[in-house]
């Protein structure tokens, strides 16, 4: 059994291979139930994307607080809940409660689902300040905003940035965060049904920005240095992945999805961005 992995009780479980940009495969540690329940285990110590980046410096940025751990889907009925694991615990330096928050401040993940593997019914464009793109055929149908910002500054910002992409962006009824977890509560109405086997996945780690860029939806930039509320390691420019972890193992593999972006692009279009690959825990067959 592979370390670290969190097994219940269920009808399939599996290892999973996951391809990568560059055609190797990577071995993904993956619990999956008939109900669509999943459990998806991701190296510690990769909180760096492509290799280069460094956390910013202020004392509110703790070791691992971007580190993705572990994401889990949890059908129960009319909700799902999604829980997106860190290497720290979770605290709330910039007390979210006085102005309206969920319980937490600097972390941020987007949960991009894919409900049916098909080329030309997803999007394939990041949300604005990520500055990815996803594969044709495995473009993102949802994505649930776990975010420390309430519910009503979550959709002032998706009206003002991403209106084109309202009905598929899903703000959770209920944000918590517990430990090293953050939970996410969702109408299962809201991702068009129950969770299936099928489905793939990708998180990406970003940090909450209270004041973003015009154009970022609350996403917390790269720079080529890091500052006391800056990731350093990257460029100045959009051109690099405002991402700091993704669901993907080994490290190096990480390194070569996230790296391989246009670097001498000033003024980026969408092929010089980073393409993320989802993550299908279900769909391989057991050995």
């Amino acid at each position: 059994m592979t370390p670290g992995l969190r097994v219940l009780p269920m009808t399939l479980a599996m290892l999973v291979a996951c391809a990568t940009p560059s055609g190797s495969t990577a071995s993904q540690a993956a619990a999956v139930e008939d109900n669509g329940a999943v459990t998806l285990t991701d190296p510690t110590g990769d909180d760096y994307g492509p290799g280069t980046y460094k956390y910013p410096t202020g004392a509110e940025y703790k070791a691992g607080a971007f580190d993705l751990t572990e994401f889990q889907v949890v059908p129960m009925g009319d909700t799902v809940e999604f829980r997106v694991s860190v290497a720290s615990r979770i605290e709330d330096p910039w007390d979210s409660k006085a102005w309206g928050g969920n319980g937490f401040s600097v972390q941020m993940a987007f949960i991009h689902i894919d409900t049916d593997h098909v080329a030309g019914s997803g999007v394939v464009d990041g949300l604005p300040g990520t500055n990815v793109r996803f594969k044709p055929d495995e473009a993102w149908d949802r994505v649930v905003i776990i975010s420390p910002q309430g519910p009503g500054r979550v959709n002032s910002e998706i009206d003002a940035k991403a209106p084109q992409w309202k009905d598929r962006i899903i703000v959770p009824r209920l944000t918590r965060a517990s430990g090293r977890t953050l939970t996410a509560v969702v109408d299962t109405a809201a991702l068009g049904g129950v969770p299936k086997s099928t489905w793939g996945y990708q998180v990406l780690m970003q940090s909450n920005e209270g004041f973003p860029d015009k154009g970022d939806l609350l996403t917390r930039k790269v720079n080529e240095f890091e500052g006391q509320h800056r990731f350093g390691g990257g460029t100045d420019y959009n051109n690099d992945p405002h991402v700091i972890d993704i669901l993907a193992v080994p490290p190096e593999a990480q390194k070569a999805i996230l790296g391989a972006y246009n670097k001498t692009a000033t003024d980026p279009k969408p092929e010089d961005l980073a393409v993320i690959p989802m993550v299908y825990p279900g769909a391989h067959p057991a050995p």
